[in-house]
This record gives C-alpha cells, structure tokens and sequence, in this order.
C-alpha cells in the first residue's frame, strides 16, 4: 500500500500588514503573538499531545518543549506543515501569525478539499537541472514524464517531484526524517529563500549539477549539509532551485 507523507509548502515573503492580512496577538499581554505562542494554543487544544506532534513532525519531544519555551523561534518551513496538519490548522497562522488558525481546516492529507487537489509531475535530475538556467519560470512545460503523481494539499505552479538518489540524505538509525534512495520528494521552486535547516534542491554553479541536502546558513556562512554522516558537506557556491515540501514512499 502506498503511504503518502505531505507537508503544505509556506510562503516565505514577508508579509506587510493591510486591510487583507489580519495578524494574532497574544490575548495575555496583546502584543503579536511568538511562534511558540501559537504552537502551545494548537498544542492546548483536545485531543493534541506532544508526542503526538513530535511524531507529526519528525523531532524528539524536547524539541517540542524548546519550541514551546521559545528557545526554538520558528520550525522549519517542512516541520511547520507538519504541525500545521497534525493541529488542523492554517500553516500560515502557524508560521507567521497571519490571519486566524481556522480550526479544523486541514483535517489529513486524504481529507482536504477536492479542490485543492492536483497533479505534480515526477521528473529526471536531467530536467531538474533546467531550473539552473535564470529564464526558467514556472509557465515553462516539462515534456515527457516519468509519472504524474496525484497532490492531496495545495501546491504552487511548477511544483515538481524528483525520485532521491544515492544515500547522502539517508539519515544515521533512530532519525526519522530520513531520504532513502527511491523515494519521491516534492519541491516548490517559488520557495528559494529558505531557513536554516530547510531540505533543498540546489544547482551548483560550478557545475550546474543538481543535488538535494539540507540548506545551512549560519554567522553569515551558507552550505549544503548531507544527512548521512558519511558524506561531505558541499561548501561551494549554488544557487536554490526550491524547498522540499513532502515525501512519498512505498511501503
């Protein structure tokens, strides 16, 4: 049986408050609320638990308890969505406090609204590699295909799949946000200003080899980062194609 593990993908552009954006506030001091203020009133709600969103997410439970005491700021735009689904909530409340949580509008990725449904198209790292060039946008088709795969949540124009190569994201034991070879990822190439620990596809300048890793930036430094302990990190200058925002796999 196929299983299917989806993340909504979040925009990442700051957003500016007017008349179409209304942001939350925390109702103890009414100041704008924190990340960790949001993610304890979803947490608070019946039925949700710690473990429970640990599990949605893929961390350990004190990584939810440093999210909860603000020691984390914000989750990864892949964690959000998870906790945004696991909370039946709206991911963009959850992230950046925009608009209202809208309880219960995303209830599993096999419930959600038959209109937000779709097709991605499953593609070579050939044609990934098209992405290197800068006058490639998303009205752009893609040819001939592997296999289109159907889309539960909302994804943006363009959004691709690709079919994980080699073991470089393939976590160590006990890590289960892993990429084994031959699952399917899904990636949305309007996401190219990622978070530190976001999972990227990046084109490498030098080379325009397409890769996926996770996207590091810190004290000013940028570099992809292989899950497996046994590769090398790339530290060489690449440019982001787009930010993974699921995983297929069969079993």
């Amino acid at each position: 049986m196929n299983s299917v593990v989806f993340a909504h993908a979040l925009l990442k552009h700051a957003l500016q408050p007017t008349d179409n954006h209304a942001f939350h506030f925390n109702k103890h001091t009414c100041q704008m609320s924190s990340y960790a203020d949001r993610f304890s009133e979803a947490l608070e709600r019946p039925g949700k638990s710690v473990a429970g969103v640990a599990a949605a997410m893929g961390v350990t439970k004190q990584a939810v308890y440093s999210i909860r005491r603000g020691q984390t700021k914000a989750a990864s735009a892949e964690n959000n969505a998870a906790a945004a689904m696991y909370f039946e909530c709206d991911p963009s409340w959850l992230a950046r406090g925009v608009g209202s949580p809208n309880w219960g509008s995303i209830k599993s990725p096999d419930l959600a609204p038959a209109q937000t449904r779709g097709r991605i198209p499953l593609i070579s790292w050939v044609q990934a590699s098209s992405w290197c060039d800068p006058a490639r946008d998303s009205t752009m088709g893609w040819g001939n295909v592997e296999r289109w795969l159907d889309s539960p949540v909302p994804f943006a124009d363009g959004s691709f799949a690709l079919r994980v190569r080699g073991d470089s994201m393939t976590a160590p034991t006990g890590n289960s946000r892993t990429y084994p070879e031959g699952c399917i990822i899904f990636i949305n190439p309007e996401l190219r200003s990622p978070n530190n620990g976001d999972r990227i596809i990046a084109c490498l300048v030098s080379s325009d080899d397409v890769t996926f890793k996770v996207y590091k930036n810190e004290d000013g430094r940028q570099w992809l980062q292989p899950l497996n302990p046994s590769h090398e990190p790339i530290r060489e200058s690449f440019n982001v194609i787009g930010t993974v925002f699921g995983k297929w796999e069969d079993g």
